[in-house]
C-alpha cells in the first residue's frame, strides 16, 4: 500500500512551492497533477509580476502574503536559479481624482508593510520610462515590485522537491477521498463535528492499463486545485465557497520592440489591478490583462473582443504600441473566490484536510509564504517534523546557450556537441538544451513542456522553424513514433498520418 504523510493536490505554483517546503523535512510527500506536466493551469497564464503589496485591503490574507511573499522572493529564486527581477514599479495616475487614489494606495501600502513608497511627479516618470504618455500626471513608485519567469519557478521547484524526496505524479487526477469515521460527535446533537478524517486519496492512476484507478494513503492532504479547489472541498463535504473563473486576455511583443523598463500599472478597479504595460524576464512586452467573469473552467480561448480592450487600455499608458509588433497573443483564468480573499484554512468539519483556495492575484508572489504557512499549520496540527540534515535548497540551473560567452559556447559544445546545433533561430535553442530538458528530474515530454523550459518556438517565428526538429528530437529522446508527440498531453498530437486515398 502506498502511504504518505502528506499528499498535495495541484502542481501548479502554490502546490510545487509547498511540496519544496515540505521537502525540508522527514515526510513522505507526494504531489499529484492531473495534466502531463506542472505549472499548466492559472500559473501558466499570468503576468508574471511580483507585487509590492500595496493593492490588497490590509487585515486580508492576500496583504499578509502578498507582503511575506515579496520578501523572500530574492532569495528563493537565487537558490532555484530563475530568472527574477527587482526593478520596481509605478502605478501612473492620469487625472487629479487617480492622483489622489495613488494617495491612497500609498497609505494601503504603509499599513501593509510595503517599504520605500513614494508619489512622484510626471517628469520622473518619464525620464525612467520615455514610452510613458504625456497625459501622466504622476506615479506611485514602489521599488520592492518586481518580475519573474512563472514557469520556470515552478519548474524550478517540482525540480527541487523531487532532488529532496518527493514523489510527484503526472497525468494523475484525484477523483475522491478515502474517510475514516473518528466517532467525534456533538453532545447534544447528533451533528457531526470533526467526525470524519482523510486518510487517502483516489486517483485514475494505471488505468489506461486496464486497472481500475490508483488510491494513496496518507495522514493529511493540501487542496492546491486552483480553479477546480472548490470541487475538490465540495468531495470532501465542505460547501459555502465557489470559484468562479475571471479571464485575463494578453498580447506578447517581439523583444525587439520593446518598450519600458519597468512595471507600468494604471490606478485598479474593484475587481482588478487594470491592464498594465510591463517586461518580461526574457526581454520581451507584456500588455494585459482585462476581467471578466465567465462561467468555463475551460474556456481559454481569445476574443477579438477582448484583445481590442486590452490594446485601448494599454495605449492609455503607452500610446506608441503597434499591433504589427505582436507576436503572440493568450488568455488565462484567475480562481476568484467567493469571498474575494485567499481562503486558507484547516477545517474542523473534516480532519486531515488543509484547504487553499482562491489563491488569485497576488497569489504567485504569496504562494513562498503560503507554502510556509502550510508548514506551520501541519506542525501546529500535531504533524510531526524532524528537519533533513541532507536537505539542499539549491537547484542548479541548466545552461541557457544565449547567454553564455562565445568561449563559453565553444567549451560547451566541446563537452557536448549537440549544444553547437541550433533548433530554435529566433531564441538560440541548442538541441542540447532541449535533450537536457527530456531528461531532467521533472521530464519535458511534451512541445509546450520544452517550449516552457527552454523557450523554443517562443521567438517572432513562434515555432514556424523549430517545431519537425523538436519533434524529431522528443520521439527519439522519448523512444516514440513522431505520431505519438503531443502539444500538450493525449489528444494534442502534433502529427498525423497521412493516408493516399
Amino acid at each position: 500500500m502506498d502511504y504518505y504523510d502528506v499528499i498535495i493536490i495541484g502542481a501548479g505554483v502554490v502546490g510545487c512551492l509547498t511540496a519544496r517546503a515540505l521537502s525540508r523535512y522527514r515526510l513522505r510527500v507526494l504531489l499529484l497533477e492531473k495534466a502531463s506536466d506542472v505549472g499548466t493551469g492559472a500559473t501558466k497564464s499570468n503576468t508574471a509580476i511580483v507585487h509590492a503589496g500595496y493593492d490588497p485591503l490590509p487585515g486580508t490574507n492576500k496583504a499578509r502574503f502578498n507582503v511575506l511573499g515579496n520578501k523572500i522572493y530574492p532569495q528563493l529564486c537565487a537558490e532555484l536559479n530563475v530568472p527574477y527581477s527587482r526593478q520596481g514599479d509605478y502605478v501612473v495616475a492620469l487625472s487629479q481624482e487617480e492622483m489622489r487614489t495613488l494617495e491612497e494606495l500609498r497609505e494601503r501600502g504603509q499599513r501593509n508593510g510595503v517599504p520605500g513608497l513614494e508619489i512622484v511627479s510626471s517628469d520622473q516618470v518619464r525620464r525612467a520610462e520615455p514610452a510613458l504618455t504625456p497625459k501622466a500626471l504622476g506615479a506611485l513608485w514602489a521599488p520592492t515590485g518586481g518580475i519573474v519567469d512563472p514557469f520556470l519557478l515552478t519548474i524550478a521547484a517540482a525540480e527541487n522537491s523531487v532532488a529532496n524526496g518527493v514523489r510527484l505524479l503526472l497525468e494523475t487526477e484525484a477523483l475522491g477521498f478515502v474517510e475514516e469515521e473518528t466517532g467525534e460527535r456533538e453532545e447534544e446533537t447528533s451533528e457531526r463535528k470533526e467526525g470524519r478524517r482523510i486518510v487517502g486519496v483516489h486517483t485514475n492512476r494505471g488505468r489506461r492499463k486496464g486497472r481500475k484507478g490508483g488510491t494513496f494513503h496518507c495522514r493529511w492532504v493540501v487542496n492546491c486545485a486552483g480553479l477546480h479547489a472548490d470541487e475538490v472541498m465540495a468531495q470532501v463535504g465542505l460547501d459555502g465557497f465557489t470559484i468562479r473563473p475571471r479571464k485575463a486576455e494578453y498580447y506578447v511583443f517581439d523583444k525587439a520592440k520593446s518598450v519600458v523598463e519597468t512595471v507600468l500599472f494604471p490606478c485598479p478597479t474593484p475587481i482588478s489591478k487594470g491592464i498594465l504595460v510591463t517586461p518580461t524576464t526574457h526581454g520581451n512586452t507584456l500588455i494585459g490583462p482585462n476581467a471578466h467573469n465567465i462561467e468555463d473552467k475551460g474556456d481559454r480561448a481569445v476574443t477579438a473582443q477582448g484583445l481590442a480592450e486590452v490594446l485601448r487600455g494599454a495605449r492609455k499608458l503607452v500610446p506608441s504600441l503597434e499591433p504589427r509588433d505582436v507576436i503572440a497573443v493568450f488568455a488565462g483564468l484567475r480562481p476568484s473566490g467567493s469571498t474575494g480573499d485567499f481562503l486558507m484554512e484547516v477545517p474542523r468539519e473534516v480532519q486531515g484536510f488543509v484547504n487553499l483556495a482562491g489563491i488569485e492575484s497576488p497569489g504567485l508572489t504569496a504562494a513562498p509564504a503560503i507554502a510556509q504557512w502550510v508548514v506551520e499549520a501541519l506542525q501546529d496540527h500535531g504533524l510531526e517534523m524532524e528537519e533533513k540534515w541532507e536537505y539542499n535548497p539549491i537547484r542548479p540551473g541548466p545552461p541557457r546557450f544565449s547567454e553564455l560567452s562565445r568561449r563559453e559556447q565553444a567549451t560547451l559544445i566541446e563537452e557536448d556537441p549537440r549544444y553547437g546545433r541550433i533548433v530554435c533561430r529566433c531564441e538560440m535553442v541548442t538541441e542540447g538544451e532541449i535533450v537536457r530538458a527530456i531528461h531532467a528530474p521533472v521530464p519535458a515530454r511534451t512541445y509546450d513542456a520544452i517550449k516552457r523550459r527552454t523557450r523554443c518556438g517562443t521567438g517572432r517565428c513562434q515555432g514556424g522553424f523549430d517545431t519537425p526538429r523538436a519533434i524529431k528530437i522528443l520521439a527519439r529522446e522519448l523512444g516514440i513514433s513522431p505520431l505519438e508527440v503531443t502539444k500538450k498531453g493525449p489528444g494534442s498530437e502534433l502529427v498525423k498520418r497521412c493516408v493516399a486515398m
